[in-house]
């Protein structure tokens, strides 16, 4: 099989700052694209990997998972896309096809484990996969979805792991007209998921420790804001069918969980790098549940682009060059940034 070199940014240690770097590509097999990269959004995802938070990094590492790009070239056997297509790739480039979960679209959970975009084994051609922090990228088209034109590329990045993550559970849980549903946290989840969440017709109360970011909580369609750290907001607050939790630090969950109704649910879809404890009363009480949720399939990544679109929904975005993106790592890890940053990557292939 062929291959070719193109250039990317990566990272060669835990404490090793991103930086330009040459890596390798193969050529379209059958039932590949090859796709030029235009956008590449920047998730904390892609920080913990780069920094070996959660254990298991492979170096060099090239990160970014939510890809949206133009197809260049197809394989003989390709029969969804054409050269030309504006086309996104997530978290998903492959997986068993076999499994029950895989034939219901849920990729995610296959039993045998899917491969991820970057830093995961590449079972059927070797070596470990690279991400989007590159010029090029060759995907088998059963794990392409397709843009919408009406979307603005840039600010659609986003939506393949953020808008994806959110709108999942949000979808499996009902929201919708007649449901409270809670948002913990305003960042690049949470902001998708208040314009999602209201797009579906729910009633939206964010939860945040920051007063300042009220007034844009309710700009982006919160119907409440309440400040956590004010226990008088908090005992006040109305009951909730379901709460998202989107943040990836250490907190109280406790506090959350006494806020649900009868048989409502915490959702877990941020990924804290500590244990999160949780009381046993606090979930007895009211037959609470404390879930969690991981992306979606292919099919539900295609469904919620098409739910964007029809909704005009895109993510608030602060677009870099890819020699930024280690201040924007910076940034990210401060909470810095409202509320995505993008990567333009078309200045690599120059």
């Amino acid at each position: 099989m062929s291959v070719k070199s193109i250039n990317a940014y990566g990272a060669e240690a835990s404490t090793a700052p991103i930086k330009n770097v040459t890596i390798s590509r193969r050529d379209v097999t059958p039932q590949d694209v090859e796709i030029d990269i235009l956008y590449c959004g920047i998730c904390h995802s892609d920080l913990h990997a780069v920094h070996n938070d959660w254990g298991g990094t492979v170096y060099p590492i090239v990160p970014g998972h939510e890809i949206v790009g133009k197809i260049t070239k197809i394989g003989e056997g390709v029969t969804k896309f054409k050269v030309g297509d504006l086309v996104g790739v997530g978290c998903i480039v492959d997986s068993c096809r076999e499994c029950d979960h895989c034939h219901d679209g849920n990729e995610q959970f296959c039993n045998k484990g899917w491969t991820v975009v970057f830093n995961s084994p590449d079972k059927k051609y070797g070596g470990i996969t690279y991400g989007g922090f590159s010029e090029s990228i060759v995907v088998d088209e059963n794990y392409v979805v397709n843009i919408p034109e009406t979307l603005a590329l840039a600010a659609t990045a986003p939506i393949l792991c953020a808008g994806i993550t959110v709108y999942s559970p949000l979808k499996h849980w009902k929201a919708g007209p007649g449901k409270n549903v809670g948002i913990i946290g305003l960042g690049g989840l949470g902001h998708m998921a208040i314009k999602i969440a209201k797009a579906m017709g729910a009633y939206i109360t964010v939860f945040t420790t920051s007063q300042a970011k009220a007034e844009d909580a309710e700009r982006l369609g919160a119907d409440k804001v309440v400040l956590s750290s004010d226990a008088g907001q908090m005992k006040s607050c109305p009951k909730q069918d379901m709460i998202l939790d989107t943040v990836s630090a250490k907190h109280n969950v406790n506090d959350y969980l006494n806020l649900l109704k009868v048989d409502g649910s915490l959702v877990l879809v941020g990924l804290p790098n500590e244990p999160l404890e949780v009381g046993a009363f606090n979930v007895v009480n009211g037959r609470k549940s404390f879930s969690g949720s991981n992306i979606g399939g292919i099919a539900e990544t295609q469904e919620v682009l098409d739910f964007c679109a029809e909704h005009n929904i895109t993510a608030e975005i602060e677009l870099i060059k890819p020699e930024q993106i280690n201040e924007a790592f910076e940034r990210l890890g401060k909470s810095d940034v409202k509320y995505r940053f993008v990567v333009d990557m078309r200045s690599l292939r120059d």
